[in-house]
């Protein structure tokens, strides 16, 4: 199971919500007061995980979101080619590659150093070096 059902007004900035299939982080969220013609809104602006892109979201606070469920993990790195990294678990060493388009490490990475990824409805991202 990677994602959850939460209620739209229960997220706050910081949070993160699934839109269009992506896991994206909220940047901004205002709720509306109950007009003449129903529901109140939650507004909301987030920024997607994987691409950067900006992702609106306009739904009634009483509806139904999926949350990702973000798996934290530590990672080696084996080896580093020209457009993706080899990293293996450190829990579990398992071996697998990530594209370096999905590296946001401030820094250069070596083999033998030690990074942070996080694998979010089934994509791997290196978040950060470690150590």
């Amino acid at each position: 199971m990677s994602k959850k059902p939460v209620d739209a007004g229960s997220l706050k900035e910081g949070n993160y919500v699934i839109i269009d299939g992506e896991p994206c982080r909220i940047v901004s969220i205002e709720k509306g007061k109950t007009g003449k013609h129903g529901h109140a809104k939650a507004h909301i602006v987030a920024i997607s995980i994987f691409t950067n892109q900006k992702k609106p979201l306009v739904l009634p606070v009483d509806s139904r979101v999926d949350v990702p469920i973000i798996d934290k993990r530590t990672a080696q790195v084996i080896s580093v080619s020209q457009n993706s990294l080899m990293l293996m678990d450190m829990e579990t060493f398992q071996n697998f590659e990530v594209e370096k388009a999905d590296v946001e490490v401030g820094g250069t990475l070596e083999v033998g150093n030690q990074v942070e990824y996080w694998d979010v409805l089934g994509k791997k991202k290196v978040m950060r070096l470690k150590g």
